[in-house]
């Protein structure tokens, strides 16, 4: 097709299928309108042939085409291309160089990217002799500003530079999902955004965590050596015409006046909560409790700013440890998947930076040092689940303290120093070491969890597969009847888009404040509970946890939209954290709740046995003197009720309370 042939036919598509958006995208001042392919490939597939081969010049034939419709203004518009046909959507690892100078659509996740900065379109240049205008167009191939080469009267330099045209433009570089790859290092790709790809709106889009597809021309650049000179070796680029999101983000979840009403609706049921419950993974039979907390987790608390400037922090952090096929795996999956910017990582494959933030550098695209996100900061203002929670390194934890407690990231390297929001909610779960959850073993036992990491959990379960005949033979029928008999009753209550709605609708509008009845009930709660720990009694329950209980309440609140936490709203909340404590908190020995058992640190009724042994040692040392045979610690040991004496000694050898000069002896340090 020539020039004229598909200015024509352009601009006929156009006015039959697309004068209502070009005069709408004049009238709200946009730059760009899209143009679903599949339209065009119908109306014209020659043309639409052209446009994939050939899209450099085409594209800009077609932007003309805008002009010639007979419009209420004349606006340039960008032409800007959706759904292009599967045979053009090619996966990162597969782009050759065949496919260079088409339009191809990839599909990845955002790993870095730039700052917005002008750059320069065009720039008009004067002749020194003849006064003759010459305009150079810039590419986006080539770094350093392009001059004229000769003007018609034969003069080759001086030219003046006279104007010049900016636009705006942004490097990003997106790799392969996780889900597509087999096992192999995730290939990716650099993208070229210019002009109305880069407005607030679109960066939101193309920022680090966010999947998209870019659908763009794919373009080569020559490498360069250190001295400046070219290689033979070319890198690729993808020059952006349109960026489509995969993942919705809180920002483009529209809520309109027919949403809101089935929202405030909904909220009025009295049986919302069970509801809510029934639709987190239908499939799986019970945990009713753990499901509860996982909605309010959901729905979150509320972010307090105190006076002094201290910040309070309003998610919820969950942590479920259990037996193999307990469903942990998959219950956090589903989680992740319900509410926008949600992430799923593996403990065996994650890193404190794969965690947090790391910094890489990239001369060529992006110009020095730039900062790469983790899955927490991806996960900003939403869930992050992290799978096998007690595999990730021990050194690796530490990254995330910062993260759980003040919700920032911190980080300087190289060049770079900068703290990053990570207001991110965190699902945790874990196999026990020793395959099945032990209640009568301290949990620090159990799983590799610093203690400190620990206390920062405001719930943990226990999912145990305890033999049950009552209970196996309903797991057994409900398996039955949701995978195979009955699968229309696997589908969730509530479907997951009015979900979303709902709980973008929550953390938006609601508030909640607590009341003074329901203050008076927490309160009534923890001091009842630590009470309990006078004299030798364990302590049961710390700040942490009443900190806890008011954002559990806070969120079971905004569940029933309202701005105030009701009585009800707290003692759904004392009843989980009960729940949770009994679970991690209860001593076999005492036969009462100890909060160091349930936060990894060293329960009461250890320490008392250590005291007493402490003061054995003091006995002999000062009869027998500094080096003691273990016999007759052991020997007096049970005379006072102490046993597991070997246990004892091991655990104060750990904490450096003795030592072994030799065998079977020890010494006070």
């Amino acid at each position: 097709m020539k020039r004229e042939e598909i200015l024509d036919k352009f601009s006929e598509f156009l006015r039959d299928n697309y004068y209502k958006e070009l005069a709408s995208a004049i009238s709200q001042g946009k730059k760009s309108v899209d143009i679903d392919f599949s339209l065009l490939d119908k109306f014209e597939p020659e043309l639409s042939d052209i446009v994939l081969e050939k899209p450099e010049a085409t594209i800009k034939i077609l932007d003309e085409a805008v002009e010639q419709i007979d419009l209420p203004e004349k606006v340039k518009l960008h032409i800007r291309f959706l759904n292009i046909p599967e045979t053009n959507r090619i996966r990162i690892r597969n782009v050759r160089s065949e496919h260079i100078g088409k339009l191809i659509c990839v599909d990845g996740i955002v790993k870095r990217a730039s700052e917005v900065r002008p750059e320069v379109a065009e720039i008009e240049f004067e002749c020194p002799e003849c006064g003759n205008i010459l305009t150079v167009i810039q590419t986006e191939k080539d770094k350093l500003i392009r001059t004229p080469t000769r003007c018609n009267c034969g003069c080759r330099r001086g030219f003046r530079q006279l104007n010049q045209r900016l636009y705006d433009a942004r490097w990003i570089a997106i790799e392969e999902p996780f889900e597509i790859t087999t096992g192999e290092r995730p290939s990716e790709i650099m993208v070229y955004l210019k002009e109305d790809l880069t407005s607030p709106k679109m960066r939101n889009k193309t920022e680090p965590g966010n999947r998209i597809k870019v659908i763009g021309i794919l373009k080569e650049i020559p490498r360069t050596t250190i001295r400046g000179r070219k290689t033979r070796q070319m890198e690729i680029l993808l020059d952006a015409n349109n960026i489509e999101a995969v993942e919705m983000e809180w920002e483009e979840l529209v809520i309109d006046p027919e949403d809101e009403k089935k929202i405030k609706k909904f909220a009025k049921d009295p049986r919302v909560y069970d509801k809510l419950v029934a639709s987190l993974a239908p499939t799986m039979y019970g945990l009713e409790d753990v499901k509860l907390a996982i909605i309010l987790q959901l729905f979150g608390g509320e972010p307090k700013i105190l006076k002094d400037a201290t910040r309070i922090r309003g998610n919820i952090h969950i942590l479920l440890v259990g037996d193999p096929a307990a469903g942990k795996s998959q219950l956090m999956q589903l989680t992740s998947k319900l509410i926008p910017r949600g992430k799923y990582v593996s403990g065996r494959g994650v890193t404190g930076a794969g965690l947090t933030a790391t910094v890489v550098r990239d001369e060529q695209f992006l110009g020095g040092w730039v900062l790469e996100a983790g899955a927490l900061v991806m996960s900003n203002r939403s869930v992050c689940a992290i799978d096998e929670f007690s595999k990730v390194a021990p050194q690796d934890q530490v990254a995330l303290q910062e993260a759980m407690s003040l919700e920032t990231i911190s980080i300087a390297k190289a060049s770079i120093v900068a703290t990053l929001p990570a207001q991110t909610a965190v699902l945790a779960g874990g196999n026990p070491k020793l395959g099945r959850f032990d209640p009568y073993i301290p949990i620090r036992e159990q799983v590799d969890i610093d203690e400190v990491l620990l206390s920062r959990f405001d719930l943990r379960f226990a999912l145990r597969d305890v033999p049950n005949p009552d209970i196996d033979a309903k797991m057994a029928d409900h398996i039955l009847k949701m995978r195979h008999f009955q699968e229309e009753e696997a589908k969730p209550l509530i479907k997951s888009e009015f979900l979303r709605k709902y709980i973008a609708y929550a953390r938006s509008y609601m508030h909640p404040v607590l009341t003074e009845k329901a203050g008076q009930i927490t309160k009534d709660f923890y001091l009842k509970m630590r009470a309990k720990a006078s004299g030798e009694a364990p302590v049961s329950i710390t700040l942490r946890q009443y900190e806890a209980l008011i954002r559990l309440a806070e969120a079971s609140a905004k569940i029933r939209l309202s701005n105030k936490v009701t009585v009800e709203d707290a003692e759904r909340a004392i009843r989980l954290m009960k729940t949770s404590l009994r679970q991690f908190g209860f001593d076999p020995e005492t036969g009462m709740i100890d909060i160091d058992r349930a936060e990894g640190a060293m329960p009461s009724a250890q320490r008392s046995k250590i005291r007493i042994v402490l003061d054995i040692i003091e006995e002999l040392t000062s009869i027998i003197g500094k080096t003691i045979p273990v016999d007759e610690i052991s020997r007096r040991a049970i005379e006072e009720g102490v046993e597991n004496i070997d246990e004892i000694l091991r655990s104060m050898q750990d904490e450096g309370l003795i030592f072994a000069p030799k065998s079977g002896f020890i010494q006070k340090v």
